[in-house]
């Protein structure tokens, strides 16, 4: 039998029911009714406005997926103009603003040329975009009515001396405005008082002018301190510093000291870009890829901006923020390189040079002593290595002297970027070399596949190659000006030995065109498909020398490009594929740095790339093995110039050995494969006036050894990844 509920319990509910219900409305009334009125004012003024959230930018990542670059949420300090100039004394707010960014240490952004300290002048350096915004401020000032009286009283603008017709402007800039008359136009314009010194004058109008110049000629918006503190955020909001807003954003971070010059950095668009990412609705404010992978990949890397709509009171408190299109991350971009050997490969780069230069030091200061100025070598100058997969082309690292500080090159941009030594310059891709005797494997190949010799074909070395000597060229091998000659070789001793005299023969056989063809079918002054700004390099031709040295072609110009010396010109980067393209029995690879991407979680891969063939040079395989062994004997016998740095190393190493004559000094080149018997590696070498290719032989040695022992830890690395995969 159920129980039934009491009358009692019946009552109380209700009772509590109706309670609830009048409290309800009465609130309700309160809200609606009493106070309506207010809350409906309230709501009139609050502003909606809609905001660009900027997207996560996709990582980098090495050919084993170590992360190279990634991007870490930050918090940047923007200001509000309406706000700011809201104040009695804007002028005072900026400078507590500046004033509390250092004393947290952190520093502003400040662009104006002009030095921080009176008496006021022009910075030594001046890049070109702030020539650019400098002069369009200045000619924004002598045409805007409302300033050009004080900007003639100041002395930035004159009379324009020839109009060309009534809708010229009446005024121009003039071309001497001096820092002092600038500054003094800025104090005027700006209504910075009297009370203010020269150093507060100048942090005053160097914030104005960044965020007016804005308004005139720059297309981003103002980040007043990029990457704010957070001690720095608290300090700045619980003053209730006028104008001031923080904006989430994010800031990269590189997670390696090397390969600066193939990563490449990101910052604010210039007018290029917003010509170039048009298409792509970039706000104004997007950081984009400015070299390297940031550049060549920023497709896939930058992702797509969300927006969110933000309501704020009229005192500018932010009551809600609501996404209107949620911002989609980047894409992650996996390089062919192998940081931790890119990295050993850089150190080793450096590392030499030092050591060359310390020793070239103490040898000139001796010849100096001596009185023997001649003997004296200039200092060297740079230098660059690439290392590249023989079977794929895939470059795995490429090395530049001198190098810069990623991490730090914004900071120091005006510096680095006008440092007589060129740090920014990548030689390896960039730098333009004769290849010296490393250009022999190509002129053998090239002869034995045009059957001018076989590879049992044998020239006797005379010393003096005197086939021209009546038109008075008569060319002598490097070892008759040592005293001796090389006797009876073939294509592998003579290649072995480095026989300028063989070489000499067979190139006036060949001819310059075939020559020339078999140079570009290696990839040499050719486009080797990689990703990042590279020279073409230069393959000496009849045509070449006609237009750019104004002279005509001689047979002796052939015979010297056999040798690898003349009019040709190639990077370090074509060397290695040339190189690898020998080993790999004439297959020769685009040398992309592209290996995958994947979707931002990593789920997806986006595209992978597979190993394309840009050319190949057929020839029996005779003729290849023929070439590989000479290179074999160069590192592994006597008679070989690499002997002295490979003679106890327990790699099968082929190599070759050049040095090529510039107007000052020698460049010393060197190219080299592993292993002679199944070539995985192809590295050239290049250092600056480093004297002779054997000289820079121990830096290939200490690149290979590298390579294998490197290998060996990421064997376990590659087989994770296979797993995964």
């Amino acid at each position: 039998m159920k129980k039934l509920i009491s009358s009692g319990r019946l009552i109380g509910g209700g009772i509590v029911l109706a309670l609830l219900l009048v409290l309800y409305f009465s609130v309700l009334f309160k809200l609606q009714v009493i106070e309506g009125a207010k809350y409906a004012a309230e709501s009139a003024n609050n502003r909606v406005t809609e905001e660009t959230v900027a997207a996560s930018r996709g990582n980098i990542l090495d050919r084993y997926g170590r992360l190279l670059v990634s991007s870490r949420t930050c918090y940047d300090i923007v200001i509000n103009t309406d706000e700011l100039f809201e104040q009695e004394d804007p002028n005072a707010v900026i400078l507590e603003l500046i004033d509390t960014v250092e004393e947290f240490g952190q520093t502003y952004i400040d662009e104006l040329p002009i030095t921080s300290q009176s008496p006021f002048e022009y910075t030594e350096k001046i890049t070109a975009r702030q020539q650019a915004v400098l002069d369009g401020y200045i000619q924004n000032a002598c045409t805007n009515s409302m300033y050009t009286q004080l900007a003639l009283d100041t002395g930035i603008a004159k009379v324009n001396p020839n109009p060309q017709s009534d809708e010229d402007p009446k005024y121009v800039k003039d071309d001497e405005v001096t820092a002092v008359e600038l500054m003094a136009f800025f104090r005027s314009r700006y209504g910075i008082g009297a009370g203010y010194d020269n150093e507060q004058t100048r942090k005053v109008a160097g914030l104005r002018y960044e965020l007016n110049s804005r308004y005139i000629v720059d297309t981003s918006d103002y980040i007043f301190v990029k990457d704010a503190s957070l001690p720095l955020i608290t300090k700045l909001l619980e003053q209730d510093v006028p104008g001031v807003e923080v904006e989430t954003s994010f800031v990269r971070e590189y997670n390696t000291s090397g390969a600066a010059h193939i990563l490449g950095y990101i910052n604010s668009m210039d007018e290029t870009d917003v010509k170039r990412y048009r298409d792509k609705n970039y706000p104004l404010n997007a950081q984009v890829g400015k070299e390297g992978a940031e550049l060549a990949f920023e497709e896939y890397l930058h992702g797509q901006d969300g927006t969110v709509a933000v309501t704020k009171t009229a005192e500018g408190a932010i009551v809600r923020r609501e996404y209107t299109e949620p911002p989609q991350p980047g894409d992650n971009v996996y390089l062919t390189i192998d940081i931790v050997f890119q990295e050993a490969v850089e150190r080793i780069l450096a590392s030499s040079i030092e050591k060359l230069q310390a020793e070239r030091d103490i040898a000139n200061a001796e010849y100096e002593e001596l009185g023997m100025d001649k003997e004296i070598k200039p200092d060297i100058t740079g230098g660059a290595i690439a290392a590249v997969d023989v079977k794929a082309g895939e470059p795995l690292a490429i090395a530049s002297w001198p190098d810069f500080d990623l991490t730090t090159l914004l900071d120091n941009y005006t510096e680095v970027s006008t440092d007589e030594a060129k740090p920014l310059m990548n030689r390896a891709l960039q730098g333009e070399y004769a290849p010296g005797s490393t250009f022999k494997p190509c002129t053998a190949i090239a002869c034995l596949t045009e059957g001018i010799i076989t590879t049992e074909s044998t020239i006797e070395d005379e010393g003096k190659f005197t086939k021209y000597a009546d038109a008075g060229y008569a060319p002598v091998c490097w070892a008759y000006s040592a005293g001796f000659k090389h006797g009876v070789v073939n294509v592998a001793q003579a290649i072995q030995v480095s026989c300028n005299y063989f070489f000499y023969t067979i190139s006036d056989f060949v001819g310059n065109d075939d020559l020339s063809d078999y140079a570009a079918r290696f990839g040499m002054g050719t486009a080797t498909g990689i990703e990042l700004p590279e020279s073409l390099g230069v393959i000496g031709t009849q045509a070449y020398k006609l237009e750019n040295i104004g002279a005509d072609w001689y047979q002796g110009d052939t015979v010297q490009t056999g040798i690898g010396q003349g009019y040709s010109v190639y990077t370090p980067l074509q060397l290695a594929e040339y190189i690898a393209a020998v080993a790999n029995s004439g297959e020769h690879h685009t040398a992309s740095i592209l290996k995958k991407v994947t979707s931002y979680d990593y789920g997806e891969t986006v595209y992978e790339r597979k190993p394309e063939v840009l050319s190949t040079v057929e020839s029996e395989e005779k003729n290849y093995e023929a070439v590989r062994y000479g290179m074999y004997m160069v590192a592994n016998t006597f008679e070989g110039s690499a002997y002295e740095a490979f003679r106890d190393c327990n790699l099968s190493v082929c190599a070759k050995t050049g040095t090529a004559q510039t107007g000052g000094g020698t460049n010393a080149i060197f190219v080299c494969f592993a292993p002679y018997e199944d070539p995985e590696i192809a590295v050239a070498i290049v250092v600056e006036k480093g004297s002779s290719g054997a000289s820079i032989a121990f830096i290939g040695r200490e690149v290979m050894e590298a390579y294998f022992s490197i290998k060996e830890s990421n064997k376990t690395i590659e087989s994770e990844m296979s797993f995964l995969r």
